[in-house]
């Protein structure tokens, strides 16, 4: 996600995105209330909830930096 407001991004998995969105922009999530309103930017779909953590935690790293910048994105 990506706040509309804020130049912030937000990775995490979830069962319901509609939800999670909702949670974030009505200021329920502690680390993302200071920046509401958010948007989904991507989405991507995993069998099991490891893959899904695995993808976060890439997204966390150093490595989504030079991932995103190898695709012109940043």
């Amino acid at each position: 996600m990506k706040s509309i407001k804020f130049d912030r991004r937000y990775y995490g998995y979830t069962k319901n995105m509609v939800k999670r969105l909702k949670r974030h922009n009505q200021g329920k999530v502690r680390s993302t209330k200071a920046y509401t309103h958010w948007e989904v930017i991507c989405t991507e779909e995993f069998k099991t909830k490891s893959e899904a953590y695995k993808r976060e935690m890439f997204f966390k790293s150093i490595d989504e930096y030079q991932f995103l910048k190898s695709i012109h994105v940043i």
